[in-house]
């Protein structure tokens, strides 16, 4: 049957760290219900998981589990699938004429592994070089936030926190570095504590070899108050 053979192609990936394209795997209909119903539909789901392993569901202690998790995976953990969440990022003219890359890093990243739905948490270095308009510091901090608060693979991550930035500064001359640990890896499988994962993605001026060892050379600075 082809569902049996779905699924063996599944399996057959076992722990492959596989990634689809830059963006955000999602159905046509992927709005139509509201948060207050997914939460329900969710809440339903969650329990039937727990009753399934076992667990009984009117001691005190997890009665309100189920709802607790549904609420978590809608408005939280989950909330950067929301477009209504994305955080609007104004920009102004650079007029002090700041000509030299602009770094935030240490940027934190709590976001979750698409494959095993286990946490990702790391830091996120962030950069870009301005062509006559800046951003708000803040509002790097958002937009990595909002990427990373749905199910991920820290390439497509990376990408598409460059990718916004780009878009809002009107420059491709930007760039991102995370460094990760990833608690599918962690926690379970191969269950390497020690182990972290590092992406890159490079845009413009970031793609000469000198200004992306200039980039390097921030990120590595000892930051402390």
């Amino acid at each position: 049957m082809k569902i049996e053979s779905d699924f063996n192609d599944i399996d057959a990936l076992g722990d492959d760290h596989v990634g689809t394209s830059s963006d955000t795997p999602m159905r046509a209909d992927a709005f139509k219900l509201s948060g207050k119903e997914k939460i329900d539909i969710i809440k339903d789901d969650v329990r039937h998981i727990m009753e399934t392993l076992g667990l009984d569901l009117t001691d005190d202690s997890l009665k309100g589990t189920p709802n607790r998790v549904a609420k978590m995976f809608v408005n939280e953990i989950f909330g950067g699938l929301d477009p209504e969440k994305k955080p609007s990022a104004s920009t102004f003219d650079n007029k002090y004429k700041y000509g030299e890359m602009l770094v935030e890093k240490n940027i934190t990243v709590y976001s979750t592994c698409e494959h095993h739905l286990l946490p990702i948490v790391g830091r996120a270095h962030v950069a870009y070089i301005s062509n006559g308009t800046v951003v708000g510091l803040s509002k790097m901090n958002r937009i990595v936030d909002y990427y990373a608060k749905r199910p991920q693979v820290q390439e497509r991550l990376t990408i598409q926190i460059v990718k916004e930035l780009q878009n809002v500064l009107g420059t491709e001359d930007v760039a991102c570095v995370i460094d990760a640990k990833h608690l599918c890896v962690n926690s379970r499988g191969i269950r390497d504590i020690e182990s972290s994962t590092v992406t890159s993605e490079f845009g413009g001026k970031f793609k000469e070899k000198e200004t992306r060892r200039e980039f390097l050379d921030y990120i590595q600075l000892d930051t402390q108050f």
